[in-house]
């Protein structure tokens, strides 16, 4: 090995990227996780969409169960009474937000097969 790589690989050390490699994905999965919530709250109270389909503004544990709700939504059956929002600019980046939000690739999604015709 060459000298000056061995030197260089010491002050470096292998530990210190190992590390660094880890840190970087725990911050990875940390921003994905809290993307999602995050979003919703920009769209639903703070570009106040819940309003413009006349719902209430939601809380933390709300935005979490809608969030959910986005990713999953069979779970959820129920009915509610809300009304169109009217066409302004700051309703359509809203629901451009919640539409990107629900239409993320799911972990659970079906795999794609060929179907045999005949």
């Amino acid at each position: 090995m060459n000298p000056v790589l061995g030197i260089v690989l010491r002050i470096l050390g292998i530990g210190a990227l190992v590390a660094g490699g880890l840190a970087v994905a725990l911050a990875a999965i940390i921003a994905a996780i809290l993307l999602g919530p995050l979003t919703f709250w920009i769209a639903w109270n703070v570009l106040d969409f819940a309003s413009a389909v006349g719902l209430p503004e939601l809380g933390f544990w709300g935005i979490v169960l809608a969030t959910l709700f986005l990713v999953d939504p069979s779970w959820f059956h129920g009915a509610a009474q809300v009304r169109w929002p009217e066409p302004t600019f700051r309703n359509f980046v809203a629901f451009a937000l919640l539409a990107l939000l629900a239409s993320r690739p799911h972990a659970h999604a079906r795999k794609r097969t060929r179907r045999v015709k005949g």
